[in-house]
């Protein structure tokens, strides 16, 4: 059996910026690993993407048909 553990949400939509970064950060600093970090918003967060690669994160980001971005974030693998 194995032990996944649910993702951590980060509800940002409608939030101004810097708080969705803040908030995604915050949440970073939590995750065990193999644990994700899913981010919500409404459009798409370039400059996270940049901090996350700089600090030995994976991210992947789909798009819903209703226009909201969900950016899934994990620890790179080594």
């Amino acid at each position: 059996m194995t032990d996944t553990a649910s993702p951590i949400i980060v509800d940002a939509r409608g939030l101004m910026p810097p708080e969705p970064l803040n908030l995604t950060l915050e949440a970073l600093d939590t995750i065990q690993p193999g644990g994700e970090v899913v981010l919500i918003l409404y459009r798409e967060p370039g400059p996270l993407y940049d901090i996350l690669r700089r600090n030995g994160y994976a991210h992947r980001t789909e798009t819903t048909e209703s226009g909201e971005f969900h950016i899934h974030i994990r620890h790179a693998a080594a």
